[in-house]
């Protein structure tokens, strides 16, 4: 199965000290997460932020990188996608979705839920998903 793990998904595990239960989705053998450069940037960006750094780590930052490298896959868009989302930011997502096929996108993202799908790609939340695909 293949999934897009949104930025915002990546930083509240981070936030939460939930490592471990990223950890368990990363070296699901059933799935192969995608990443881009827009999203790892979007990341860093987002774990700069001073109201972010001041629940988490260099080390954590650090490591949650260490672990997208290790076990996902870097993909460089081919395409500009086309969707009505309102937030047009958020276009490498489904950009990124429609190069590798993803079956799924996980976020918390309430513009991309919004949507629910895009092409095959199915839109939901990260509970959602572990509820209904990994049970």
């Amino acid at each position: 199965m293949k999934i897009i793990v949104d930025t915002n998904l990546w930083v509240s595990f981070l936030i939460g000290k939930n490592l471990s239960i990223l950890e368990n989705l990363l070296s699901n053998p059933n799935l192969s997460i995608y990443v881009c450069d827009n999203l790892l940037d979007e990341f860093r960006r987002v774990v700069e932020k001073p109201k972010i750094q001041k629940y988490i780590s260099e080390k954590d930052v650090a490591d949650t990188l260490e672990l997208i490298d290790l076990f996902c896959i870097h993909c460089v868009p081919d395409k500009v996608a086309e969707s009505p989302v309102r937030d047009v930011n958020d276009l490498y997502l489904l950009s990124l979705a429609e190069t590798v096929s993803a079956d799924f996108i996980l976020t918390g993202d309430k513009d991309l839920l919004t949507l629910q799908s895009h092409q095959r790609t199915q839109i939901v939340t990260y509970s959602a998903f572990v509820s209904e695909q990994l049970r």
